[in-house]
């Protein structure tokens, strides 16, 4: 692994495998609390909470819309929509913040930045201690409008890496604190990444309530797993998309099954399954749109389908769409006046939202056949809403463990 560090900010939209690993790894233990103190510093690490979260459902919704944030890069612009949809679906009321415009700014910003940051942290702590780095390098970088004087002046400091002040001040030390700490392996090339190795240690750094780190947060964030998120974090790096779908095999079968339903049920993702169909059908070149866009994983119910129709195991399998499905559904079935021959609709970019929906709420899935290009095996499921049937064939892909769009189609009437 390289010296050089990236800038924070960027990072949390481009996650990596370490930083997938540690948030997936807290996903089999969704813990319900009243406050924000009820479970303590590194017990974080390995469960998931949202202060004042305490029903199941709510925990698991919440749970995925923080997963997309962190392992997807999503922004909190779209955490917020989620946020929103899930609060209401839930009717969920006594959060704090409710009530007032800035207060769900100020709690939903908490919730997200929290979450990526300790991830980027813990995954980081994982990648320095993989690497073997002999010196770690203190580095500021909180507002420039309202610094912490403390973490200002802790900037440059350069210890070695088992020095006992990492099990304190190890970033972030507070709400909102987006320090973090490169790795070097020498003198010379701390210097080079902003590191001062001649600088002391802050005065009182041992002391029971150590300056600059806030009640709660003198701890190392990814310390507890940091072993494990290494060895998780190699199943994921042959593929970028694996990523999406990474370590839910170690999640319980009743969660994974939950997780998976809540995902589908965030607005974000009908979006994007909505604008990536749009970006196909604007003419972008295959090279600049992902290879895949998933929905999802199947739950326990939709392997045990495949298995009958198709007598195929398809367990660890997502859904997905491809560049090839939304150019063969606007071949075949973007017509209006072909489609209305049919009984059918035309299908428009929009209803490609309905997807998610549609493996949620929608029939079970039914033999369809093989493909008449790749002969693979075909499912297909329905949903019916106010009188419009969707319907949808996906392609049993063994190669990627993946049910991938094949067709889509809309009757309207009986």
């Amino acid at each position: 692994m390289a010296d050089a560090q990236p800038a924070l900010r960027p990072v949390l939209g481009r996650p990596f495998a370490e930083q997938v690993a540690f948030y997936r790894n807290k996903l089999g233990s969704l813990v319900p609390t009243a406050r924000w103190d009820d479970i303590q510093r590194d017990a974080h690490d390995t469960g998931f909470m949202v202060a004042g979260a305490a029903k199941a459902d709510l925990l698991a919704d919440l749970a995925v819309a923080v997963d997309r944030a962190v392992t997807e890069g999503r922004g909190l612009g779209e955490f917020r929509k989620d946020f929103r949809s899930i609060v209401e679906r839930n009717g969920w009321h006594g959060w704090t913040g409710e009530g007032t415009r800035a207060g769900e700014r100020w709690r939903t910003r908490t919730i997200y930045q929290t979450n990526a940051i300790t991830s980027y942290s813990a995954g980081r702590l994982a990648q320095l201690q993989e690497g073997g780095f002999d010196l770690w390098i203190y580095r500021h970088n909180d507002s420039v409008r309202n610094p912490r004087p403390e973490h200002v002046r802790l900037d440059g400091l350069t210890l070695p890496a088992k020095h006992p002040l990492w099990k304190r001040y190890y970033p972030p030390n507070g709400w909102g604190c987006q320090c973090y700490v490169v790795g070097a392996r020498s003198a010379a090339g701390a210097r080079r990444l902003g590191g001062d190795p001649d600088k002391g240690l802050p005065e009182g750094w041992d002391a029971d309530q150590a300056p600059g780190i806030d009640e709660g947060w003198d701890y190392q964030p990814g310390a507890r797993v940091a072993q494990t998120v290494s060895q998780m974090a190699e199943k994921s790096r042959a593929w970028p998309y694996e990523i999406a779908k990474a370590y839910m095999d170690g999640v319980p079968d009743h969660l994974r099954d939950q997780l998976a339903r809540s995902y589908r049920a965030l607005p974000s993702v009908a979006d994007d399954a909505r604008r990536y169909a749009a970006r196909v059908l604007r003419g972008e070149v295959q090279t600049q749109l992902p290879a895949y866009r998933t929905l999802g994983l199947l739950t326990a119910g939709d392997i045990a389908q495949v298995k009958a129709a198709k007598e195929l195991q398809v367990a660890g399998y997502d859904y997905a769409l491809d560049v090839s499905a939304v150019r063969h559904v606007e071949k075949h079935h973007g017509s209006e006046k072909a489609e209305r021959s049919r009984g059918q609709r035309a299908v428009a970019v929009e209803d490609y939202a309905m997807l998610p929906r549609l493996l949620n709420e929608g029939g079970p899935l039914l033999d369809a056949g093989v493909s008449r290009t790749t002969s693979a095996p075909l499912v297909r499921r329905e949903l019916t809403v106010d009188g419009v049937t969707y319907v949808a064939v996906f392609e049993v892909r063994k190669g990627r463990r993946m049910l991938v769009l094949q067709t889509f189609y809309i009757r309207e009437g009986k």
